[in-house]
Order: structure tokens, then sequence, then C-alpha cells
């Protein structure tokens, strides 16, 4: 055997609860004013939410007008006063003390960052990975997606039938590669392992529950080529029933959830969180990118699997560094050292350039919108515009 794990947290996870509150925020500062520059931290515990952040915009919110976004984000959830959970057993909007603590941007960073001749600098300096393999249809790690699929399949339940289920949830799948060289060439052989754990209404049994998310994961759909109850460890709620939930009883944090919002561990993370900040943090639009160019390196056939770095200083609009690695999975005739050169050639890669190549500035109902990525995840899904395989012809020349 050789095992490899990822985990998913739904939207109902406080930490989840967090990063929404926070982006729909950015979603309603830049859709009233296309140009705000946001980095608004949320925390809720208990039954306290606590923006905190810079903020400039000429889309003026006040404390009312927050508190109407966490209110009508936390309803979106699933925590809408739900009469089968108690006021002590569950979050429930009405009762949700808001506080705002909110200053405006440092001009000092912001002459960097919008710049006289009309380049964006970076809002930043960091690093950021964007990663991709040949394991699923959307190029994706197989582990993170099987746990997401399991994740949005009791979660969908969870939200129209409230009495039985909570929007709390969280699933991990494990993978078995059989040795270390299928993990090397994405050949997963099985799933080996599948967790999930979600609360329940107290006139529920253990035994009903089980029974009602076994039900859920048998009726997911996942790859029968990879999946097989008879040769699959299952834990549901492993340490029993749990009915008392939410940030009542666990709190939340935005950017505490980086792995499960990107590649599940199969690759590494950026310094950053995408959640709270505009398109002009790299954290954010770096992921987008890199993700982007790793995508189609592998979607165009020139490597099994690739990780793309793209860093930054602050107030520069260009990279100071754009380095590939495709694990040694290249096709012959390339090499690191060409595709990095290429898509620094290839691609400007600053803010502005990213901005206006997937509208980062123009989230909308009909587009994309922050708090859902926020809720699915920030890569992987593939009607996101940072996940759209447009340039494959350029790649394809390559070969």
């Amino acid at each position: 055997m050789y095992l490899f794990t990822s985990e998913v947290v739904s939207a109902g996870h406080p930490d989840k609860c967090a990063d929404i509150i926070a982006d729909s925020i950015v979603d309603k500062l830049i859709i009233g004013d296309s140009k705000s520059r946001v980095a608004s931290e949320v925390f809720v515990a208990g039954k306290h939410v606590i923006i905190g952040g810079e903020v400039t915009s000429n889309t003026n919110l006040t404390t009312e007008d927050y508190e109407k976004i966490v209110h009508d984000a936390l309803v979106k959830i699933g925590y809408n006063g739900n009469p089968y959970f108690t006021r002590e057993e569950c979050l429930h909007p009405e009762d949700v003390e808001v506080q705002v603590l909110l200053n405006s941007q440092s001009p000092d960073i912001n002459q960097g960052v919008d710049q006289e001749n009309g380049d964006i600098g970076a809002g930043d300096q960091g690093i950021m990975f964007g990663y991709a393999d040949i394991e699923t249809d959307n190029y994706m790690p197989s582990a993170i997606t099987y746990a997401r699929i399991l994740m949005e399949k009791v979660y969908e339940y969870a939200k129209a039938n409230p009495s039985q289920l909570g929007v709390d949830i969280k699933t991990q799948v494990t993978m078995d590669y059989g040795c270390k060289d299928n993990f090397e060439n994405c050949k997963p052989q099985k799933i080996h392992t599948i967790v999930v754990s979600a609360p329940c209404v107290s006139n529920m049994s253990i035994d009903e529950v089980r029974e009602l998310i076994g039900g859920l994961i048998e009726d997911t759909g996942l790859p029968k080529e990879l999946y097989n109850k008879e040769d699959c460890i299952i834990h549901i709620n492993p340490t029993g029933k749990y009915v008392s939930h939410s940030s009542l009883h666990d709190s939340g944090l935005t950017g505490r959830k980086l792995i499960v919002d990107s590649f599940g561990g199969y690759a590494p993370i950026g310094g950053g969180a995408q959640s709270s900040k505009d398109y002009t943090k790299v954290d954010r639009s770096g992921l987008y990118a890199s993700r982007y160019i790793a995508k189609h390196i592998v979607a165009s056939g020139l490597a099994k699997k690739c990780v793309v770095q793209i860093s930054y200083a602050i107030g520069v609009a260009r990279p100071t560094s754009v380095a590939v690695d495709t694990y040694g999975t290249v096709i012959n005739g390339l090499d690191d050292d060409k595709l990095s050169q290429f898509v620094t050639d290839s691609f400007p890669l600053t803010p502005n350039w990213i901005t206006r190549k997937f509208n980062l500035d123009k989230p909308s109902e009909d587009t994309f919108l922050y708090a859902v990525v926020a809720s699915r995840g920030q890569v992987g899904q593939s009607d996101y515009p940072w996940e759209q395989l447009d340039s494959l012809e350029l790649f394809e020349r390559l070969k």
C-alpha cells in the first residue's frame, strides 16, 4: 500500500463561514466599486462575528450593512433558524452580534498598487503555487476530488433535510496508490478509506445517522473502478452522534482552510489565504494564475503532473520569479527549465493581466462570486474563469 489523504469541509464549518462572510464583503464592495481595495478578516466565535482589517472603497457600507451581509451569508449557508436544533445546539442568525473594526488601506501600499501608468503593482510580496495532474477529468488530485464530491452530497442533503442533519460537515478520503511509483505517476488504485462527520438532530440514533450517510455515500457516484464498498474502510461519525455544532462549539477564522481550498496537500501552498482579499492581492490572483498555467501544461499533454510557483514584490507588477516543476513527468524533448522560460515569455502574469484575463474586478451572479468560490474551493471547479482551457493550442506547440 501507498496511502495519501485529503480532507474537505462544508460551507457550514465555522472556518468556512468566516471565509464566506469575508468574501461576501469583497463581493459587495467590488460590485459597487470595481477599484475597491479589501483585506477584511473575519472571526466567528459563539454568537459573535468580528470583522477587522482594511478597506478603501467608494462603496460606503454602514454597520447595519455589514450586519446584513453577515446575516444573509449565514442564512444562505444553512444557518437559517432551523427549528430542529435549539439555540444552544446550533447558531441562529438572529442571535448574531457583529463588531466592525475596519480601517483604510495604508496610502504607502496604495501608491505602489495603483500606478500612474495604469498598471497594478502587487498588493503584497509573497509566493503562490498552482498544481494539476491527470488523476481526474478536471486535472485535480483524486483524494480531494472525491472528498469534495462526498461533502457536496451530504451538505446538499443536510440543507434539504434540516429535520435530520446540520450543515457543519467534514469529509476525508484516503487513496491507495499501491506503491510510491504509482503515486508519482498519478495512478491511484482504489479508495482505501472514507470518513464523514455530520451533526444530527437529537432524536436520531447513531445507527440511523450511519445508515443515512452510508446511503448517501453509495448514491454519490464514486468511480466504480476505484470504489468498492466491500473493500473500503468507512468511518461515519466515528466518535458517535453529535448534535451541538456551528461556531457555538468551534470558532472560525478566515484563512485556516488553505489545503482544503487548494490541492488537498498534493502540492505546496502559498504564504497567504485568498478569502477576504481583493484581486490586487496576489495571494488570490497569483493562485488563480498559477493553477491556470499548471492545468494547461498537464491538459496539453506536456506532463502528468505539474506545480507552478510565482512570486511577487509589493508594488511591482511583474513576478520576481516563475518556476515550473513537473516532478520528472515532462515529455521527451522538454525540461522544466524550458517550460519555466516559456511561461515567463508567454504570460505577463501581472496583477493587471490576471485581473483582465479572468475578470476578477467584475464578480456577479452570472459569472462568479467570491463568496461562492470560498464555499466551493478556490480551484478545481470547472466553471471558474481561471479553470478554462482556452490556451491549449499555445502549449501544444511545444510538443
